[in-house]
Order: structure tokens, then C-alpha cells, then sequence
């Protein structure tokens, strides 16, 4: 069974559309820095082992874990890089739990760092580069290039997130205004974490609504940024996480899903083409993780949750999903203020992806921020005492999901 985990720390760096101001090593420091600074006891030397991953493609620098070693402090240590699309954040802190789990010899307490500096590199060419190599591939296997067009034909992020929009919108009888309230509700708490890209204080719907289309029924006032950014979150084991900090974080349940081979299936085919929202895997992800964690009701055993959404209809899919409101509602309880800061069952008080967005590091900001929720020490913190929280991630073509639950005790069952 492995033996019980703890997240003792979590650190961010300034997140920005261009951190022109530094290196991506020195980016990466930022975070490491962060994190270690809210456990004085503890110094780069005690840490025992890395995780690491960002999407090199997108910044053009290869392997970039191996020439910034000494700004991670990971010289002569073992050091494990991972890359798993948009959920590369939350892959990367899901190893660095079972690095610890494991109980391999010498290792109690791992470091694990993900970050982007998108600004180096080009986005768009990097995620070309990985469907050239699949047309090649599927090329030479006999596909024909006119039907690749067809499994090519989801229009990256934008089109896959505006056909799951739609399809949401009709099943749940709601307008771009309801669209719009999440994203006020994301750029105005971003306004109050201090590391957030997209800071809005002001924000009103009209002027979300008052921007243009990229794709119906998504504005451009509600897409997710492009951003540089990194985060830290040191895990170790339960008995030395006392000893390292005032409030543990136990990782109870983890879960990683891929339930489509991408949006569209095979050749148009699958769950995902009869309904984009469908999202099987976040309910997949959920269950798994919350067996794990001993959550059965999860409305009512949660208080805290921060989920993967770069665009708004996905922040209300997924937390219907994710099982904290039922089908179809989630609109309703961000118009009553369910999911505000001070409401029942907050949810992205950090901002969430739709307010800053390095790419590999969004999945793992996700948990890192809901472990701080518990701690007391986010940067837009609960008035609320939170006891259990989740942070979630997705990637891919909206196939790859990873899901972490945590509490401020094992496996804490609601009372």
C-alpha cells in the first residue's frame, strides 16, 4: 500500500504574459525559493530526490532539466523529468507523491518543479510539431491525408473548448452571460494572489461581454492567457512533515485518466464527438481518487476546490463532474455565490488557469494552491477553515486528467 504522504510546502514565482527578467532557470528558482521559505527548517541538501517537468516544444529548449541541475538543487541526486500535455503540472506532483510512497531507500522527501516560460518559444509551433509527427505516422500506416483532416479538424484548443461550450450551453439552458460571471469571478480573486497573471479587480460581465469573438460562443475577454510561470510543492513523509510545518497536508487519493485517444476518437468516433461535455474521464478521475481518500459525499465532504479550466464553461463542467454540485446547477450556484470566496464550497480562488496559465505548471498549481487552503497560507485565503480540498487537471485533447484530494488528516471522513 506505500506508506502515507504529506505536502509540507508549496511556492509559486510572479507569473507574467513575459518574465523577460530572468532566465527559466532563475524562473524556476523563484519557486523553489517560495516554497522553501515557509519551511525554515528545511534546506535544499535535506531534499532527497526531484521531479521536474514542463512542455519543452513550446519554448524550443530541449531537456532543459539536466543544464538548470544546480538551480533546482538537483546536482548528484536522483531527478525524474515528466511531460504529459496540459496535465504535466499535475502529473509531475502525482510523482512526486508516489516517489515518496514508494519507500525507496534513501528517499523521504522529494522537491517536485514544474514551470513554463512560454515567452521563449512559440506555443502554436509546438503543438504543430506534435501533429506533424502524428499525420507522418498515421500516414505511412495507410491513413489517408483526407481523412487526417478529419481527425485534425477540432481546431486546437479554442474549437474543442467552443463545441464543449455549446453543447453545455444547450443541455443547461444557459447564455454567455452565465460564461461571463465565472471569469469576473476568476480575474477579481486573481486580483488577490499575488503571483496571478490576469489581475481584475473591476471586472464587470459587460466588459467580458463587450469583447469579440475568437470562436462562438467563446470572447476573447474569456480565454485564458498565455503565461511564464513555476511552482514547488515539497512532499514527504508524514512523521518528518510534522517536524517541517505547523498544519500537513496528507495526500489522500490520487488518480490519473485517459479515457479517449483524443476529442474526436477514432476517426470521429467516440464518446467525446456525441458530446464534448461529456468528459468521462473527470468522473473517472474522481471516483478513483476519492475511493482512495474515503470521500463518498463529496458535496458535503469537500471545502475547497480548485479545477483546471482555461475557458468558463469548462470551470462549470467540471465541477459538476468532479461531483461537488449536481448536473446541469453549477451556473446557478456561481449566480448565488456558492463558489465565491466566502461561499459555501469555493472554488479558484487562486485565479484559476483562466487567470494565469504556464501551461506545465497549471495542473500542479491546482493542488499546490488547495494544499495552501488548508495550511492557512494561500494567497487569497478562505475566511472558512478548510479540512479537505482537490486540485485537478486536464490535458491532451481534453483525454488526460489527473485529480489529487488532500486533508489535514488520513483518509478524514466528513462528520
Amino acid at each position: 500500500m506505500g506508506r502515507q504522504v504529506a505536502i509540507a510546502s508549496a511556492g509559486f514565482s510572479e507569473h507574467a504574459s513575459k518574465r523577460s527578467d530572468v532566465s527559466m532557470p532563475e524562473l524556476v528558482n523563484e519557486a523553489i525559493e517560495d516554497c522553501l521559505a515557509k519551511v525554515p527548517s528545511v534546506e535544499l541538501s535535506d531534499i532527497d530526490a526531484f521531479v521536474n517537468g514542463n512542455m519543452p516544444a513550446f519554448e524550443g529548449s530541449n531537456i532543459p532539466e539536466l543544464w538548470m541541475t544546480d538551480w533546482l538543487g538537483a546536482r548528484d541526486k536522483p531527478l525524474m523529468r515528466v511531460t504529459t500535455g496540459g496535465t504535466t503540472g499535475g502529473s509531475v506532483a502525482i510523482s512526486g507523491y508516489y516517489t515518496v510512497t514508494a519507500e525507496l531507500p534513501g528517499i523521504d522527501t522529494v522537491l517536485a518543479v514544474a514551470f513554463e516560460h512560454q515567452s521563449q518559444g512559440d506555443t502554436s509551433v509546438g503543438l504543430a510539431s506534435v501533429a506533424y509527427g502524428e499525420i507522418s505516422i498515421l500516414n505511412s500506416l495507410g491513413v489517408p491525408y483526407d481523412q487526417l483532416n478529419r481527425l485534425l479538424s477540432a481546431g486546437a484548443a479554442i474549437g474543442v473548448a467552443a463545441y464543449q461550450a455549446t453543447t453545455y450551453m444547450n443541455k443547461c439552458k444557459i447564455t454567455e452571460e452565465d460564461l461571463a460571471r465565472v471569469v469576473v469571478q476568476n480575474r477579481r480573486n486573481a486580483a488577490k494572489t499575488w503571483w496571478a497573471h490576469l489581475k481584475m479587480p473591476n471586472l464587470t460581465i459587460e466588459d467580458v461581454l463587450d469583447t469579440p469573438y475568437v470562436q462562438y460562443p467563446l470572447r476573447y475577454g474569456m480565454v485564458c492567457p498565455a503565461s511564464d510561470g513555476a511552482v514547488a510543492m515539497l512532499f514527504t513523509t508524514e512523521e518528518k512533515a510534522k517536524d517541517m510545518c505547523d498544519i500537513p497536508v496528507y495526500v489522500n487519493g490520487v488518480a490519473s485518466v485517459a479515457n479517449e485517444t483524443a476529442v474526436l476518437g477514432y476517426d470521429g468516433g467516440g464518446s467525446a464527438q456525441l458530446d464534448p461535455s461529456a468528459q468521462i474521464g473527470a468522473m473517472k478521475s474522481a471516483e478513483l481518487a476519492y475511493s482512495q481518500a474515503g470521500i463518498s459525499l463529496p458535496r458535503k465532504e469537500i471545502d475547497y476546490a480548485e479545477v483546471y479550466a482555461p475557458f468558463p464553461n469548462q470551470e462549470l463542467m467540471w465541477v459538476e463532474k468532479l461531483g461537488l454540485f449536481e448536473e446541469t446547477t453549477a451556473p446557478e450556484m456561481y449566480k448565488t455565490g456558492v463558489t465565491a470566496r466566502e461561499g459555501e464550497l469555493p472554488v479558484n480562488c487562486s485565479g484559476g488557469v483562466n487567470s494565469t496559465n504556464a501551461i506545465g505548471a497549471s495542473a500542479m498549481e491546482r493542488p499546490a494552491v488547495s494544499a495552501l487552503q488548508i495550511m492557512g497560507k494561500a494567497g487569497n485565503q478562505v475566511p472558512k477553515t478548510v479540512h479537505t480540498s482537490i486540485g485537478s487537471g486536464w490535458g491532451g485533447s481534453l483525454n488526460f486528467i489527473t485529480l489529487m484530494a488532500m486533508s489535514d488528516e488520513p483518509q478524514r471522513k466528513w462528520k
